[in-house]
């Protein structure tokens, strides 16, 4: 059924148990893994577009890390992975759409992403990626709770 799952990892001990919770999906159905990181590099100070600055390679070379390491580990369980880091430039994209999208066009069967329960006035303020993508994703989307 599942053959194909995206997994969004953000660096987080939630994300962490996400990915861990995808490389045992894709070994007990034989799929092959896609690992995302999302990062916004629009600036809320400029206009709609990014304007150049020293923080931009410091950010895509932290998530390429990120991705790298995942990557291992799913080689390591022996899965088939692939990554992506998706970047975001402009005020009009946000992570939750962007990381639907990337599952659309693979295109994945499942999006694996990890959810830290907020609630309450955390929730508002810091909101939920892990919420937004189950609202605009069209691919079923599994919840990985934190501890």
């Amino acid at each position: 059924m599942f053959k194909r799952i995206l997994v969004a990892v953000d660096g987080s001990q939630t994300s962490e148990l996400a990915l861990q919770t995808a490389i045992g999906l894709a070994t007990q159905l034989g799929a092959q893994l896609r690992i995302v990181h999302a990062i916004n590099l629009a600036n809320l100070n400029e206009g709609a577009e990014f304007p150049k600055q020293a923080n931009m390679p410091k950010s895509i070379k932290t998530g390429e890390e990120l991705l790298q390491r995942s990557e291992m580990t799913a080689m390591d369980a022996g899965v088939a992975t692939v990554s992506n880091l998706i970047t975001l430039d402009t005020l009009t994209q946000r992570i939750p759409e962007a990381i639907a999208n990337d599952a659309e066009t693979w295109p994945a069967d499942l999006i694996v992403i990890g959810t830290h329960g907020r609630q309450g006035l955390a929730r508002l303020f810091v909101g939920s990626v892990a919420e937004g993508v189950v609202r605009v994703a069209s691919t079923p989307v599994l919840l990985v709770r934190g501890e």
